[in-house]
């Protein structure tokens, strides 16, 4: 079960569709930038959003899987540019935030997707500290860096709408997760302290805390194989619905009890955690690299 954490302002759209019967989506007309557009949740949502009849701006590192996805929303009769980028390369983002504001103007709707997860043990990680440095890079500053840019054009048509695809996790704090949920975490603090100040311009932020999604970014990981995941395209739809109706944060229930243990309970959290911690090992990709994992990971 998904938990939406809606603004006032957000249920009432919602309700005015639902008594008007109108079935047309606010995305139509718009321009919608995907970050990670390449594969995942980020290609997925990229075909939904041109499918509700917005144009998608395809961003991510790849400029041939971006061609192909480029294909595939047009072939459906959608609208789409693609560009390349590395996110975690400041002069390149600001060099797209040009570009972008040249040719479109402004962004309507900003879906941070791209992102980078690392599951290693603290034990693992004592003289890896760039696991650290690389998951802030693509997860935090990334996003933040092209969010600045876009914002003043937003706020100046006192329109504009941005999710960011965070985690459960910073809500449950897991094990092994510290590089991955600290720079996620970041990202959510910094949006909801960010719509505050952009509250009145009509711009406005969702923290979307997804659980497990069967993408490329969990393949490495052992503990996942088997598990209930959501698929790309279950996570897309969720997506749009967060663009079209705006709440604060998209939870899961899970997600919401373990931050309710956290705040009521936390050492007896701390303990089930540290349970969990033993009972599912470091996946062979985390292991060093005299152990046979690759180091670059």
């Amino acid at each position: 079960m998904t938990l939406l954490l809606q603004t006032p302002r957000a249920r009432v759209r919602r309700l005015v569709r639902r008594l008007t019967g109108d079935t047309s989506s606010p995305l139509a007309g718009r321009t919608v930038l995907v970050t990670g557009a390449s594969s995942g949740i980020g290609e997925a949502t990229a075909i939904a959003v041109a499918r509700r009849g917005a144009t998608v701006l395809l961003v991510a590192r790849r400029a041939d899987e971006l061609a192909r996805v480029r294909a595939a929303v047009e072939a459906g009769g959608g609208r789409a540019a693609a560009y390349a980028c590395d996110l975690t390369d400041g002069a390149a983002v600001d060099a797209l935030v040009r570009q972008v504001l040249a040719e479109h103007a402004a962004v309507d709707y900003l879906v941070n997707n791209a992102g980078r997860s690392i599951r290693r043990s603290l034990h693992l990680s004592y003289d890896r500290f760039h696991d650290f440095e690389r998951t802030m890079a693509v997860n935090y500053f990334g996003p933040v860096r092209l969010t600045m840019g876009l914002l003043p054009a937003m706020r100046a048509q006192r329109f504009g709408h941005v999710v960011n695809v965070v985690t459960w996790g910073v809500q449950m704090k897991a094990p092994k997760f510290a590089a991955y949920i600290a720079s996620k975490a970041a990202l959510d603090t910094w949006s909801r302290v960010a719509s505050r100040e952009t509250y009145r311009d009509e711009v406005t932020f969702t923290n979307m805390r997804f659980a497990l999604v069967r993408t490329p970014m969990v393949a490495p990981t052992e503990a996942y194989a088997g598990r209930r995941a959501l698929t790309p395209e279950q996570a897309a739809a969720k997506v749009v619905r967060a663009l079209e109706d705006r709440p604060v944060t998209v939870n899961t229930a899970a997600g919401t009890a373990g931050e309710i243990l956290n705040l009521v309970a936390p050492r007896l959290s701390d303990a089930l955690f540290s349970r969990f911690d033993r009972a599912w090992p470091d996946s062979q990709a985390a292991l060093p690299v005299s152990r046979g994992s690759d180091p670059s990971r």
